[in-house]
C-alpha cells in the first residue's frame, strides 16, 4: 500500500472552505481529506489560508483573507489579540452551539454514552463583563509600566487593561489606576530575566452583590515603595475598596502568588453573596469568577443531588465551602474535604458567617481522606465532586465507588475528563442520568457541566 502523502506544505497559500469547529473554536477545513485547523475561521466560510504547521494527520493554518463571510461572524468587542477570549469573532448563539456539541461529542466518543440527555447549554443574557477577578502581569515598555496578558506560548505582555470586555468594568478601572500610581511613584516592574524590580502582578477581586473590592499587589520585595501614598490614592479614588493586600513572591517562578501575604489596609476579606448565602473571600480563595452563572450551576447541582433531611453528603474538592453550604441547607450533615489549608479555614469561616452548624471541613486529599472516613463508618448518601481540569484520579474514583452512595453529582470544567470518569463510574455500577452544560466562561472555549449519576439497583 502506497504511503499517503500530506497534500499541503508549510508556508503554502491555499483556498480553504471551513466545515466545522474544534473544541477550541478553530475552523476546520480539509484538503483531500487532510484537516487544517485555522483560528478565527467559521463553518461555511471560504478563505485564503497560509499553512503554518504540517503534521502527519493534520495541520495548522493562518487566516489571510476571507472570501465569503458567515452570518454568525460578529465584530469582536475587543480587538486586542491576547488569546484570552478566542471566540469573540463568533455570535453568542454559535458559541453556545459549539460548546453543546463539544459536550455531546465527549459523551459519545469518550464515555460511549450517546443515549444520555445533554440538555441545551444555559447561557447568559449578557455574556460580557462577567469576571469578578483578574490576575494581570506587570511589565515595562519605553520606561513606563504596562499591564496586560501574556501572548500565547510566551511571556511577552499584550496590553489590554482598559479594553478587556470579560472583566467587571470596575476591575479595568482599578488596574489602570494602580498602574498610573506606580508609574508616578517610580515603582519598577518585575524583570524576569534579571530577577529585579518590584511589582510582579496585580490582582483585583470584586464582590458582585456587595460591590466590595480587594486589591492584591504581588511584589518581589518585602518593601513596597511609597506604600502609604499608594494606599491613600487608591482608597480616595475607589471608596468601595475594602482590602489592600501585599503578597510577597521572591522566587524565580511562573507561580503568581508567593507564600507570604499581609494586609496593608482594611480587612483580610471581602464579601459576596450567592443566593441566600454570604461568603468571605481572601486573596488566595478559590471562588468562581462568574457569580451569575455560579448560582445557575449550584442550583442545578442541588436539583440533581435530591437531598433529603436525613441524608449525609460528602463534598470533595470543597474549596471555601460554596457548594457545601448550599448542600447543608437541605442535608442532615455535610463533610467537605480540600487539600488547601487556607481554603478550609475560609470554609469554616463561611459556615460560621451563615450560621450553618451541620457542615464540617477537613484538610487533605479527597482520595486519602475518604477511604479513612469509610473505615470510620461514614457512609454518605450523596457525593458531590468538583475536581480540577484533570478530573478525578483513580484513587478518588475508587474511594467514591467503595463508599457506594446512592447518588453522585459530578461538576466538571473539562468535558473530556468528565466523560473519561463517567465511563469508569458506569462500569462500576453507576448510571449516568443526564448532563447539564452551563456557560461559565463566555467568549472562551471553556464549558462547565453538572452531571447526575445514580447507583444501579441490583435485580
Amino acid at each position: 500500500m502506497a504511503k499517503q502523502t500530506v497534500p499541503v506544505k508549510k508556508n503554502e497559500t491555499i483556498t480553504l472552505t471551513f466545515e466545522d469547529l474544534t473544541h477550541e473554536g478553530n475552523g476546520v477545513g480539509k484538503i483531500n481529506g487532510y484537516p487544517l485547523f485555522v483560528p478565527n475561521a467559521l463553518p461555511g466560510e471560504e478563505a485564503t489560508v497560509k499553512v503554518v504547521k504540517v503534521n502527519k494527520n493534520f495541520g495548522f493554518g493562518k487566516l489571510i483573507e476571507l472570501r465569503n463571510v458567515s452570518t454568525e461572524r460578529v465584530d469582536p468587542t475587543c480587538h486586542v489579540n491576547c488569546n484570552g477570549c478566542g471566540l469573540q469573532h463568533m455570535s453568542y448563539k454559535l458559541q453556545l452551539e459549539m460548546k453543546q456539541n463539544q459536550v455531546k461529542n465527549a459523551m459519545k466518543k469518550i464515555a460511549h454514552l450517546e443515549h444520555i440527555p445533554v440538555h441545551p447549554i444555559i447561557g447568559m443574557e449578557d455574556p460580557l463583563h462577567y469576571r469578578n477577578k483578574v490576575q494581570i502581569p506587570v511589565g515595562e515598555k519605553n520606561g513606563e509600566l504596562i499591564t496586560g496578558f501574556y501572548q500565547k506560548r510566551s511571556h511577552r505582555i499584550i496590553e489590554n487593561t482598559e479594553t478587556c470586555t470579560t472583566h467587571n468594568k470596575t476591575i479595568n478601572e482599578v488596574v489602570k489606576a494602580i498602574r498610573a500610581i506606580a508609574n508616578k511613584l517610580g515603582i519598577k516592574a518585575y524583570n524576569e530575566e534579571k530577577h529585579s524590580g518590584v511589582l510582579r502582578h496585580i490582582m483585583v477581586r470584586t464582590g458582585n452583590a456587595t460591590n466590595e473590592i480587594m486589591v492584591v499587589l504581588v511584589t518581589r520585595t518585602e518593601k513596597l515603595p511609597n506604600k502609604e501614598i499608594v494606599i491613600k490614592e487608591l482608597i480616595e479614588t475607589f471608596p468601595t475598596i475594602k482590602s489592600i493586600v501585599q503578597n510577597i513572591n521572591d522566587k524565580r517562578t511562573n507561580v503568581i502568588l508567593g507564600k507570604k501575604t499581609k494586609v496593608l489596609w482594611g480587612e483580610e476579606y471581602i464579601y459576596d453573596r450567592i443566593g441566600d448565602l454570604s461568603f468571605a473571600i481572601s486573596a488566595k480563595s478559590f471562588y468562581q469568577v462568574n457569580p451569575e452563572q455560579t448560582k445557575v450551576l449550584y442550583d442545578k447541582a442541588l436539583e440533581y443531588a435530591q437531598i433529603g433531611s436525613s441524608d449525609v453528603v460528602i463534598d470533595a474538592y470543597c474549596g471555601i465551602g460554596t457548594i457545601s453550604l448550599f448542600l447543608a441547607q437541605q442535608a442532615k450533615r455535610v463533610y467537605g474535604v480540600e487539600i488547601v489549608p487556607e481554603a478550609i479555614s475560609d470554609a469554616k469561616k463561611n459556615a460560621k458567617l451563615n450560621g450553618i452548624t451541620n457542615a464540617e471541613f477537613f484538610v487533605g486529599g479527597a482520595e486519602k481522606v475518604m477511604p479513612w472516613w469509610k473505615a470510620q463508618g461514614l457512609n454518605p448518601d450523596v457525593i458531590v465532586v468538583d475536581p480540577p481540569r484533570k478530573g478525578c484520579d483513580e484513587e478518588l474514583l475508587k474511594a467514591m465507588i467503595d463508599m457506594g452512595p446512592k447518588r453522585i453529582v459530578y461538576v466538571s470544567c473539562n468535558p473530556s475528563t468528565l466523560a473519561r470518569d463517567l465511563r469508569i463510574l458506569e462500569d462500576e455500577g453507576y448510571e449516568t442520568k443526564e448532563v447539564q452544560p452551563v456557560d461559565m466562561f463566555p467568549q472562551t472555549g471553556h464549558v462547565e457541566n453538572v452531571c447526575w449519576l445514580e447507583k444501579k439497583v441490583s435485580n
